[in-house]
């Protein structure tokens, strides 16, 4: 199976999830969303970071590209993996995926570490009363982030994908 891994990322936290992907899945090609010529591919693997509770720009405009094909996908996002906001960007990525037609065959999610200059700019352009302001729970969560992802998120997403791949 001719299989595309790809990615955009920006503090590097996608990127590292992609490797480990790519190295589940045999022959896998593996390219940065700017890199990608074409869509000629069994399996199209997609990774964004998230932004505003979705694929980021950059992988947004990509998965609007993709059509009619066999996909995953997989994300890094601040916010924690079990709280609503990932379950709503689940759903949201998925519908940019199947509003063209295209075949989700799976999705896998972790926590990554926010980029500092947007940690720095919510510090000191929100107060802790705004939805992204400095509060001590948010301030935890983004230490919690800083440390992601790790050694254990990057083993599952392997094993995920492996799975994944040997069940089609």
């Amino acid at each position: 199976m001719k299989t595309l891994v790809t990615y955009s990322t920006k503090t590097g936290n996608t990127k590292k999830v992609a490797e480990s992907i790519a190295k589940a899945i045999d022959n896998a090609e593996i390219k940065d969303i700017a890199e990608v010529s074409n869509l000629d591919y069994d399996l199209i693997i997609v990774g964004t970071w998230i932004d505003k509770g979705t694929a980021d720009a950059k992988a947004l405009n990509f998965i609007k590209t993709i059509k009619n094909k066999n996909t995953a996908f997989f994300f890094t996002l601040g916010a924690y993996p079990d709280s609503q906001h990932a379950l709503d960007c689940v759903e949201n990525i998925t519908k940019l995926f199947t509003e063209n037609d295209n075949k989700v065959l799976g999705h896998f999610l972790c926590q990554g570490a926010i980029d500092p200059k947007l940690i720095e700019m919510m510090q000191t352009k929100f107060g802790p009363e705004h939805p992204h302001g400095p509060n001590p729970e948010r301030i935890k969560r983004w230490a919690d982030a800083s440390l992601h992802p790790d050694e254990t998120d990057l083993n599952n997403a392997y094993t995920y994908f492996k799975d994944l791949i040997a069940k089609l």
